[in-house]
């Protein structure tokens, strides 16, 4: 299972590659680590391209699934309008899981499935931290399943 976590901050996407086989993670090097969306959404072609490499992204590297980690609609942390629409041009990508993971959820799934390994000893840059997190609480939850996730400790 290969799962692409992505967090969106402003109008970028973090993301980071977590690959799970016989219960051995594997974080795999990916060509790009963020995607900018250029005039923050309101250009046609701006979001096409987006769309389209993202996609791309994702058929070269046969991923699997998508965890992406879900912004507050109202409030002092709202997401931007161009983070959602980067959401939604994710969901629109053809033949994958794009699952949306509260920030209650990631909590308590870390909680209940500590990361084994200090995400300092991960290799990655630490602004891929929330992304990587992202894709390990979705593969647990895929492992595990929702409600067996107390079980499974």
């Amino acid at each position: 299972m290969r799962t692409l976590g992505v967090e969106i901050t402003g109008s970028e996407a973090l993301l980071c590659l977590l690959s799970k086989e016989e219960d051995v993670f594997d974080i795999r090097d990916i060509r790009q680590t963020r995607f900018t969306l250029g005039n923050i959404g309101q250009d046609t072609d701006a979001m096409r391209k987006f769309h389209f490499d993202f996609a791309k992204l994702v058929e070269d590297y046969k991923i699997d699934s998508i965890a992406i980690r879900q912004r507050a609609h109202k409030g002092k942390f709202a997401g931007s309008a161009a983070g959602f629409k980067m959401e939604a041009a994710l969901q629109l990508i053809e033949g994958t899981d794009v699952k949306l993971l509260s920030s209650t959820e990631v909590k308590e799934q870390l909680k209940r499935n500590p990361v084994p390994v200090d995400f300092a000893d991960t290799g990655l840059k630490k602004y891929q931290e929330q992304a990587f997190h992202n894709a390990y609480v979705f593969i647990m939850r895929k492992t595990y399943g929702h409600e067996d996730v107390e079980q499974a400790e």
